[in-house]
């Protein structure tokens, strides 16, 4: 990850530029910018999903409507809930090592890492109940009312591609938190060098803002079709 550029430190403990850079503030500048470009390819990634679904939905904006209103708005946002909680605690990570505050930066990780892992366990039960109801596409799937079963597959397909490829930045999110705990508790991160915690930051936002988007492209703005 850009963002953690790692900071040599004096005998005396003070926080020094890698060799590489000419200050603390231009490492600083070039971790962040590091972790933006990274985060512009994954816009780029997102958006070709994102293009896609508003393609279709479209095409068979009906089919797509009726499809949508088989998801668990209610779960859906319990989860929205969850990760505007989880940015928050993430945040405050952030400025905890921002301050140097040890155990802060700890606390708030754990609880950002046990709001993700909320948020994972609602959208595999949420993922249950299609599974269930013959809703994961395939050749059991299954739609009432339907004479052309087409749109509303494709419609689940791109479901789960764009929810399932959001749970795989999730779980990878809370691994690169997890392994900032024990630098984090070790005082790793103080006022002058905390570019990881900064960084993984800017991804787990990126994260929750792509589900901000999900959300009512999935479970809102197809329930109006006809």
């Amino acid at each position: 990850m850009s963002a953690g550029v790692e900071t040599a430190t004096t005998p005396a403990g003070a926080a020094t530029p890698a060799h590489q850079f000419d200050s603390l503030d231009q490492q600083r500048e070039a971790a962040a910018l590091g972790m933006w470009v990274f985060l512009v390819t994954e816009v780029l990634f997102f958006g070709g999903l994102f293009t896609a679904y508003v393609v279709y939905r479209w095409s068979w904006a009906a089919d797509f409507a009726r499809a949508s209103r088989r998801l668990d708005v209610t779960l859906g946002t319990v989860n929205t809930a969850v990760l505007i909680a989880s940015s928050l605690t993430m945040a405050l990570a952030v400025r905890a090592a921002q301050l140097g505050r040890r155990r802060g930066v700890v606390g708030f990780l754990l609880g950002t890492m046990g709001l993700g892992s909320v948020f994972l366990g609602i959208k595999l039960l949420e993922y249950s109940h299609k599974a269930h109801e013959h809703l994961f596409p395939g050749p059991g799937f299954r739609f009432e009312g339907a004479a052309d079963l087409r749109p509303a597959e494709l419609f689940f397909s791109l479901y789960f591609a764009m929810t399932g490829l959001h749970a795989l930045h999730m779980i990878v999110g809370i691994g690169v938190l997890g392994a900032l705990l024990w630098p984090a508790a070790r005082g790793r991160f103080t006022a002058a060098s905390h570019n990881w915690v900064e960084g993984a930051g800017l991804y787990w936002h990126f994260v929750d803002l792509v589900w901000i988007f999900l959300f009512p492209l999935l479970y809102l703005v197809g329930r109006h079709g006809s």
